[in-house]
């Protein structure tokens, strides 16, 4: 159903050593910087993940309400995921990294803000 998730940045190295570090800890390689766009481009399992500053000029704003979910395979990775987000600049929201349960589901979940307010979730099923 989707092909690529987009996000704005109002500071492009701060946005690049913050992906950088939590697509690491995940397994994935440093975001390519596209200069003729002025965007940083992630590719990781199968996916795109691309932030920029806007192209109108505005300065960059998270959706309020708005959640970006990441399929990563383990909680430590998860874990390892969060923790390096905390490290280069993120800030850690929601409840504590572990396991919610509701509505039939059983998930083990962390949640992070980029350093430009978006919020970001390492999502993994979990089944016994």
């Amino acid at each position: 159903m989707f092909s690529h998730i987009f996000v704005g940045s109002n500071d492009l190295e701060r946005s690049k050593k913050f992906y950088d570090a939590t697509f690491a800890a995940i397994g994935g390689k440093p975001g390519m910087h596209d200069a003729a766009h002025n965007r940083l481009i992630y590719s990781h399992n199968g996916g795109l993940y691309m932030v920029a500053v806007p192209i109108n000029g505005e300065p960059a704003t998270p959706a309020n309400g708005g959640t970006i979910g990441f399929a990563i395979d383990t909680p430590e990775l998860i874990d390892a995921w969060h923790d390096a987000g905390v490290a280069a600049g993120g800030t850690t929201c929601e409840d504590p990294p572990g396991i919610r349960e509701g509505a039939g589901m059983k998930l083990y979940l962390a949640y992070l803000r980029d350093p430009d307010g978006n919020k970001l979730c390492g999502l993994m099923r979990v089944t016994d």
